[in-house]
């Protein structure tokens, strides 16, 4: 069965990535990492804004008190209600760059780094709280991908995507134990990026090179795929009224002949149904 998806956001996006849903100005955010731009688009009105940030941004969430916190090249950064930015955590290092991010249910950003070069072990994820303090959590990452929870929040999903696997922890009060492997992208499919997880604890997996969203029971199970026309799918995220559409990032970077619609969002209405995704405290 064709699964029917739509141009949300019409949009030539060189690294489009990490679609998340604002809940409380009914907006989605999302960003083009290599073009340095935060975006915006409120599906009820189809207004659009956009932000162009001074380097390259890889993850931007809502704040509980108003405005955005970004994972950027050099650090963790917060932009106020009125547009003021001042750095919360800065820890520039020649050569890397801030990738995607997720915020706990504790409010806590978990943010990831890789290395520009995507050499092994140049990587981190660290858990960042809203007074600036900092914990590296996972220190020997290439690429640091997709992080989400479950309902419950007593496991966490994480996508290192070099690795071809989507990992899980067990999770209790910021602190990580019993890795192991959810599931494996056979070679030929792609690799894994952004994820995000629904209200039946599943784990729905953007497939770079894959051209497809994959979604996976909480034992594993591949018992969805949703084809894409473009091949660089990014990341993905529940939105809408309820929770109950599904947006897709994608990027063009490095396509001879891009697709039209790539470095566009597409959404699939309807898919599943999300969870309300927390703000970070800060």
């Amino acid at each position: 069965m064709t699964t029917p998806y739509e141009v949300a956001v019409r949009a030539e996006a060189e690294l489009g990535e990490g679609p998340t849903w604002d809940a409380a100005a009914g907006r989605l955010l999302w960003i083009d990492i290599l073009g340095c731009r935060v975006h915006t688009y409120d599906p009820a009105t189809g207004r659009r804004t956009v932000r162009r940030t001074e380097q390259h941004v890889g993850a931007v969430k809502p704040r509980a008190g108003g405005g955005l916190v970004l994972n950027l090249r050099d650090g963790v950064g917060l932009l106020d209600p009125d547009g003021d930015f001042r750095w919360l955590h800065r820890e520039p290092v020649p050569g890397r760059r801030a990738n995607d991010a997720a915020v706990a249910p504790d409010g806590s950003l978990w943010a990831g780094t890789m290395r520009y070069d995507e050499a092994p072990g140049g990587g981190t994820l660290s858990r960042i709280t809203g007074d600036g303090s900092v914990e590296v959590v996972l220190d020997d990452v290439a690429v640091s991908n997709g992080t989400g929870w479950s309902p419950d929040g007593r496991l966490m999903y994480y996508i290192d995507s070099p690795t071809r696997r989507v990992d899980v922890f067990d999770h209790a009060d910021g602190r990580l134990s019993g890795r192991r492997t959810l599931a494996e992208i056979e070679d030929g499919a792609g690799f894994p990026d952004g994820l995000t997880v629904d209200a039946d604890g599943c784990v729905w997996v953007a497939l770079w090179q894959g051209s497809a969203v994959r979604r996976y029971t909480p034992e594993g199970r591949l018992d969805r795929v949703i084809e894409l026309p473009v091949p660089l799918v990014t990341a993905c995220a529940f939105g809408g009224a309820g929770l109950s559409d599904l947006y897709i990032t994608t990027a063009r970077v490095g396509l001879t002949e891009p697709p039209a619609p790539a470095g566009s969002v597409f959404v699939v209405p309807g898919a599943g149904k999300g969870i309300a995704q927390p703000a970070f405290q800060g």
